[in-house]
């Protein structure tokens, strides 16, 4: 690890102007909306949708780039004219290409060359190269060969995210979510729903949870061929599987980042289910999501058919992770989904049928 000279003065003044350059970004950015998605009144169960897809680069990510930079900094591994790389599936680079544009800095982007075109798309248009590997385990070892060879820093998001987010609060997604829920029916929600890509947000809201002692219930939606759920539920952290095909979330081994011990349950989504949830979130409410929020969905639908069969009421909450535009000529592709043998037919007639003509 490198470190800038922390006793140059000038390297001293940019760091503080680099800091304050990321904060405006957030101060001019509000908070991300929480939308209701339609349930029948009569159910008593309010389901929650906190859109992070409006963030200025379009995901979930953005929060998590901006703490990784504001980390960086304040440990003294960023300084004028560092080269910034990132190991990543997309759209953490997306985001990291973006705030290193705002600081003027060189940034790669390590990503398994099966990343979609539109995010390979939004890294150049903010000012990134991206660097893509045939094997997608490869793209730790490569991360730190290239930050060896520039003299840069490897942001290194799935070791750094779960301590780079203040989780007792400081404008956190679940303090955020806390005080959108004020005035609704059920503010304090019986679970909230995400995904783990880095872990790192699961980690905060677990945290968040417990710190505030809230009773609320942390659920995680794994896809199939992530290593998170089959070592969650045999205890063994070195499980290694295939890897995702739903970008941004699951990964072939267990991320540093990824903290078992604040996660209530796991639910596992085939990836089927996950590319049908996001179509059927456009039809029910409009909004064109991706994958993960489809997977993320598709988890609430059973977690809120299970409050329904236990005689509970109250409120559930999940992410929008990011935009469909993302994801035009792989899930949004039919010819793509035939390739890939998936049948979303059954999962849309379930889905459909959970809500009531």
């Amino acid at each position: 690890m490198e470190y800038v000279d922390r006793h140059d003065p000038d390297v001293r003044q940019w760091v503080c102007e680099a800091v304050r350059t990321v904060e405006a970004d957030t101060n001019r950015s509000s908070d991300t909306h929480l939308h209701v998605f339609p349930l029948p009144p009569r159910w008593g169960i309010n389901l929650y949708l906190k859109d992070e897809s409006v963030h200025p680069t379009g995901s979930l990510k953005h929060r998590l780039a901006r703490s990784l930079f504001l980390y960086g900094l304040a440990s003294g591994w960023i300084g004028p004219g560092t080269t910034v790389v990132e190991a990543s599936s997309g759209s953490t680079a997306v985001s990291e290409a973006y705030f290193a544009r705002l600081l003027g800095l060189p940034f790669i982007a390590v990503m398994p060359a099966s990343t979609s075109p539109e995010k390979i798309a939004l890294i150049e248009f903010y000012g990134g190269k991206c660097h893509l590997v045939g094997e997608p385990s490869a793209i730790y070892d490569e991360s730190r060969r290239l930050a060896a060879e520039t003299g840069g820093h490897f942001m290194d998001q799935f070791t750094y995210a779960e301590r780079a987010t203040d989780w007792r609060g400081n404008n956190n997604i679940a303090e955020s979510v806390f005080e959108q829920l004020a005035m609704e029916p059920y503010p304090e929600p019986a679970w909230i729903v995400v995904g783990a890509g880095t872990g790192g947000t699961s980690a905060t809201i677990g945290r968040y949870l417990r710190y505030r002692r809230h009773s609320t219930r942390l659920a995680v939606a794994d896809p199939e061929g992530s290593a998170f759920y089959p070592a969650w539920e045999s205890g063994d952290w070195g499980v290694t599987a295939p890897g995702s095909r739903i970008e941004g979330i699951g990964r072939p081994r267990v991320e540093p980042s990824f903290q078992p011990s604040v996660i209530d349950r796991m639910i596992r989504v085939p990836d089927a289910r996950s590319i049908a949830g996001m179509r059927w979130v456009k039809e029910v409410t409009g909004r064109p999501v991706g994958a993960s929020t489809g997977t993320n969905i598709a988890a609430c639908v059973d977690l809120v058919r299970e409050m329904r069969a236990n005689g509970e009421y109250g409120s559930v909450v999940t992410l929008i992770c990011d935009s469909a535009d993302r994801y035009t000529r792989t899930y949004g592709d039919d010819a793509w989904l035939r390739e890939q043998g998936l049948d979303l037919g059954p999962h849309l007639r379930d889905f459909r049928a959970f809500l009531p003509h």
